[in-house]
């Protein structure tokens, strides 16, 4: 019955947190809701919720609260350093699910601040989450829930009820595991989303008509997730609807090149999108959709007088671009699971989080398992399809040929690099290597 419902505060109420408490409302709960942003208060109470004016009043009485706001800065404010902030209101043994995508070192610095300021009753989830505002509306997001036994069992109920049923996934490691396994899965989403705007136009460069190179490269081995989902809003001319910002994923990525530094983990491959999302927002593309990246790798065409490449007819060009494509996937991949092995995650959870989500991609399908094996030390066979030399030698050509033409790869141009020195740490790349052979790059 809905009667016998626990209660529900919710701090956060954008396109995530208002999709992901209206569905509880659905479900029969009685939620409260609080946002800084008075017009959302208005459409969550027409909704069907309550609201509350202070994170404080929010909380009141209510043994469960889900956080759900943009960031930590902001998380920290609501729940404890802000105006009228939720801690103190919290009721003894209360369960604060922080939804946010946030560093893992913020939230395990959250747990440890909650013991200094006596409230170490409250039962901490450290619970990121992923499937955007249709999904959160649903009830059927990924979510990635670390915390203490106990915890994860007092909100497994709310866990289950905002998740897909085979996308919940309750991470070993505590407190700062669910935020880990966020951030792992974000470094193929923030790779793949610029190669998304990388092939596309390179191909333009190339003198495709994009219409034509995107559906090649969605029937072909290069297909990604992120590819297929940008490839409608990059063929509009105004880059509409607006899904998803720039500053969305430029927020994700500085959590992982902060965590990165922190660990004294290389990120080549993500470190390398971040700069060029750096460069997009100091053109004023912060708000604008991120397909529309695609306007940093077609501005120059025609502007830097006569070009010529090497390649002709249309199949010969597409092949360059899908070949493109696959050693940005490889080596993004090889980065994702060599940090999650880096962050001592459950790597067969990990690739099963990523290939069942945004990050999913037909290299990572085909190669994640042999990076795998290349993180616990096993033997790997010999390429099948297609081996390490053979990738890295069609990355090579694209390269080379978006040289002659001018056009920028500044994902493509950085695998190039890495696979270069794969073949310098690993004698056996020159030959029938397996792909996944690139993983050495970072120390496996």
């Amino acid at each position: 019955m809905a009667e016998s419902k626990p209660e529900i505060s919710f701090i956060g109420l954008g396109a995530m947190g208002f999709g992901m408490a209206t569905n509880l409302v659905k479900r029969g709960y009685r939620v409260t809701g609080f946002d800084v942003w008075q017009p959302t208060l208005e459409k969550f109470q027409a909704a069907g919720g309550s609201i509350a004016t202070t994170p404080a009043e929010t909380v009141k009485d209510k043994d469960y609260c889900v956080c759900m706001v943009a960031t930590a800065q902001q998380a920290q404010s609501v729940l404890i350093e802000g105006n009228n902030p939720a801690l103190p209101a919290l009721p003894k043994g209360a369960t604060l699910l922080l939804c946010s995508t946030v560093p893992c070192g913020y939230v395990q610095g959250l747990e440890k601040q909650l013991a200094e300021l006596g409230r170490g009753d409250i039962r901490l989830i450290d619970s990121p989450v992923s499937g955007g505002a249709a999904r959160a509306a649903d009830g059927t997001l990924s979510i990635m829930a670390g915390g203490s036994d106990d915890a994860i069992e007092k909100g497994r109920f709310l866990l289950q009820d905002m998740s897909d049923p085979k996308k919940l996934y309750i991470v070993n490691g505590g407190v700062g595991a669910g935020s880990n396994m966020k951030m792992c899965h974000q470094v193929l989403a923030a790779n793949q989303i610029l190669a998304a705007s990388e092939g596309l136009g390179f191909a333009t460069h190339l003198g495709l008509d994009p219409h034509f190179a995107s559906q090649g490269i969605l029937k072909s081995d290069a297909w990604a997730w992120m590819f297929e989902n940008r490839i409608p809003r990059m063929l509009n001319p105004e880059f509409k609807p607006v899904a998803s910002a720039l500053t969305i994923i430029l927020k994700d990525t500085s959590i992982i090149t902060s965590e990165a530094r922190r660990a004294g983990f290389p990120t080549p491959m993500t470190s390398t999108a971040e700069q060029v999302y750096f460069s997009g927002l100091g053109r004023g593309y912060g708000p604008d959709d991120d397909s529309s990246l695609i306007r940093l790798y077609t501005e120059g065409k025609g502007k830097i007088g006569p070009v010529k490449g090497l390649a002709e007819g249309d199949d010969e060009k597409l092949a360059l671009v899908v070949g493109l494509l696959k050693g940005i996937y490889l080596c993004s991949a090889a980065e994702t699971i060599a940090f999650a092995n880096r962050c001592n995650l459950d790597l067969d959870q990990v690739f099963d989080l990523c290939i069942n989500a945004a990050g999913g991609s037909a290299v990572l399908q085909t190669v994640g398992p042999d990076i795998i094996k290349l993180c616990r030390g096993e033997q790997l066979s010999a390429g099948e399809d297609e081996s390490f030399g053979e990738l890295a030698q069609r990355l090579q050509e694209a390269v080379e040929e978006a040289q002659r033409l001018k056009a920028p790869v500044y994902l493509g141009s950085q695998a190039l690099i890495l696979t270069r020195l794969a073949q310098q740490l690993a004698p056996e790349a020159a030959g029938n290597a397996s792909r996944a052979v690139v993983a050495k790059v970072w120390g496996l």
